[in-house]
C-alpha cells in the first residue's frame, strides 16, 4: 500500500507494535526444550491480548499463528512437535493483522551456543537488513536494496535466497512491489514516498536454493544449509525510512 492519511500511518504503527512486541516476548521466552508449537503459543496469546489476528491464517489458511523455522528451514515452518535444541537457529516470523492494517516482521535467534560461522550467518544477516534499509529513499531505484542486501553477505561467504523476497504489504499480508534481496537490474522502480513494504534477506550458509518439504509449506535448503533471516515493514519517507516493527 502507500500511506494516503495520517490515519494510516497510526493503524500501521500500531499492528507494527504488536507484531514487533510479539516477536520480541517470543524471542525472551525461548528455551532448548521446548516445542515449536509451545513458542507458537506464546506469540498466540501475545496477539489475542491486543485483538490482533494472524495474518498467515486470514490470508492463505495456514496451520499455526507464527512461522517458525530452524536450521536448514529457511520459512513457513509449522510450529509443532519439534524440540527446540541448543545450538539451533530459530527463525520467529509474526505477521498479523488489526483494523484493516497488516505488518510483518522476522528475526534469528540463536539457541545456547552457536558454531562461530553460524554467529557470523546471523550478524552478517542484520548487517544485510540494516543497509538495505539505508538504501530505501525516495527517488531511488528499488533494485538498490537488493543490491546493499547481497553485496553485505557476499563478502562473508554467503548468499541470499532468491526465491525469498520482501513485498509490499499494508492492506494485506502480500501486496505489490516484490522486494529483491538481490540486484534485479529490471527491478527499477522509482520509491515514492509513502509506500510501504517489507525488507527481508533470508541468507544461507549453503548455495541458497530452496524446496517445499512434504508438508506443503515449510521452505527448506536443498543442501541442508543452515538459513538466518531478518525483516522489518518500512515506510519509505523523506530521509530515513519510518521502521513500522521496531519495538
Amino acid at each position: 500500500m502507500t500511506v494516503e492519511t495520517e490515519q494510516d500511518i497510526v493503524g500501521l504503527m500500531k499492528i507494527g507494535n504488536i507484531v514487533g512486541r510479539a516477536i520480541q516476548i517470543m524471542q525472551e521466552k525461548i528455551r532448548p526444550g521446548m516445542t515449536t508449537k509451545a513458542l507458537d503459543e506464546i506469540g498466540e496469546a501475545y496477539l489475542n491480548e491486543h485483538h490482533a489476528r494472524s495474518a498467515p491464517i486470514i490470508t492463505y489458511g495456514y496451520p499455526g499463528v507464527t512461522c517458525i523455522s530452524i536450521d536448514d528451514e529457511a520459512a513457513h515452518g509449522i510450529p509443532g512437535k519439534r524440540v527446540i535444541r541448543e545450538g539451533d537457529l530459530v527463525k520467529i516470523d509474526v505477521s498479523a493483522e488489526l483494523d484493516g492494517y497488516f505488518a510483518d516482521s522476522n528475526i534469528t535467534v540463536a539457541v545456547g551456543e552457536i558454531s562461530p560461522r553460524k554467529q557470523q550467518l546471523i550478524d552478517s544477516t542484520r548487517e544485510a537488513l540494516t543497509k538495505a534499509i539505508a538504501a530505501a529513499k525516495v527517488g531511488r531505484p528499488l533494485n538498490e536494496i537488493g543490491k546493499a542486501a547481497e553485496n553485505t553477505v557476499r563478502r562473508y561467504g554467503f548468499n541470499v535466497i532468491r526465491d525469498l523476497p520482501g513485498h509490499g504489504v499494508g492492506r494485506g499480508l502480500h501486496e505489490s512491489p516484490t522486494v529483491p534481496n538481490f540486484y534485479l537490474r529490471r527491478a527499477n522502480t522509482r520509491l515514492r514516498e509513502g509506500m510501504v513494504f517489507t525488507i527481508e534477506p533470508h541468507v544461507a550458509m549453503g548455495a541458497g536454493e530452496i524446496m517445499t518439504d512434504r508438508d506443503g509449506w515449510t521452505l527448506r535448503t536443498r543442501d541442508g544449509s543452515a538459513v538466518a533471516s531478518f525483516e522489518h515493514t518500512i515506510i519509505v519517507a523523506q530521509g530515513e525510512p519510518i521502521l513500522v516493527t521496531a519495538v
